[in-house]
């Protein structure tokens, strides 16, 4: 099963793409948690400490080994680079869950990024495409890092979203990106709803078949996020995530 978690900024998609990965992890399954945004950290929500998260290079980073995979010299490299064995070397691991960063997707403009690029599709599509462990993708709004070849490999695109209209804007835009892509099993997850005028605000705007659940606001979750420091074996799973990470195993969502 291969899950990529999108949605706006503070929706709580990286505080969900955890909680799915413990759920997972405490049911037995391997899991490799894949932070594609650079500008949150699912290992910090996970639990994986500073100092080695500090350590773990993103892979869009890993500038010599890139050159290695890749060869060739100056615009001519392979663009399918061998990665199959160098993943979990460059990841953390706790128990059955193993932890990995992406890093940003190199834009044109200053120099030339097309072989980071090309090594860093490569590790996704074997992640993708090879394992047959489970892996979930924390995603920025936008949906960069999948390319169509990727994309192949997604079973479920969750967008999550929150009762507000940029929001639900937002979340939209990120299911037309999923559908041009070829990932046609998307569906939303409605975070932080604390009133019946919010339930009815979301229920107005997105198809009822593709709500894959609605969750209230949760207050430990606000004082979790401000802890110095998260406990792998003890995390606390969201109420209704520990259904639906079983309803998503079993096939029925």
């Amino acid at each position: 099963m291969k899950i990529a978690i999108s949605g706006k900024g503070g929706v709580g998609k990286t505080t969900v793409a955890a909680n799915l990965v413990h759920a997972f992890a405490a049911r037995g399954h391997y899991v490799y948690a894949v932070d594609a945004d650079p500008d949150v950290s699912l290992g910090a929500v996970l639990g994986f400490s500073a100092a080695d998260l500090a350590a773990l290079r993103p892979v869009i980073e890993l500038q010599e080994l890139i050159a290695e995979r890749t060869g060739g010299e100056g615009v001519f490299f392979t663009l399918n680079p061998k990665v199959n064995d160098l993943i979990d070397g460059y990841s953390l691991q706790c128990g059955k869950i193993r932890f990995l960063r992406m890093g940003a997707v190199k834009q044109g403009g200053s120099s030339c990024y097309c072989r980071e690029n090309s090594f860093l599709y490569a590790v996704l599509g074997n992640l993708l495409l090879e394992r047959d462990d489970i892996v979930v993708m924390d995603m920025s709004a936008g949906i960069e890092h999948l390319t169509r070849g990727t994309a192949r490999g997604v079973d479920l695109m969750i967008i999550v979203t929150e009762p507000t209209r940029v929001s639900v804007q937002t979340a939209q835009i990120v299911r037309k990106l999923a559908a041009d892509l070829g990932i046609n099993r998307a569906q939303f997850l409605v975070n932080k709803v604390r009133t019946g005028r919010e339930l009815e605000f979301i229920l107005a705007r997105l198809p009822a078949d593709e709500l894959l659940g609605i969750m209230p606001f949760d207050e430990d979750i606000l004082d979790s996020a401000m802890a110095d420091q998260h406990e792998l074996p003890d995390r606390k799973i969201l109420p209704g995530l520990g259904e639906i990470s079983e309803k998503i195993m079993a096939g029925i969502i």
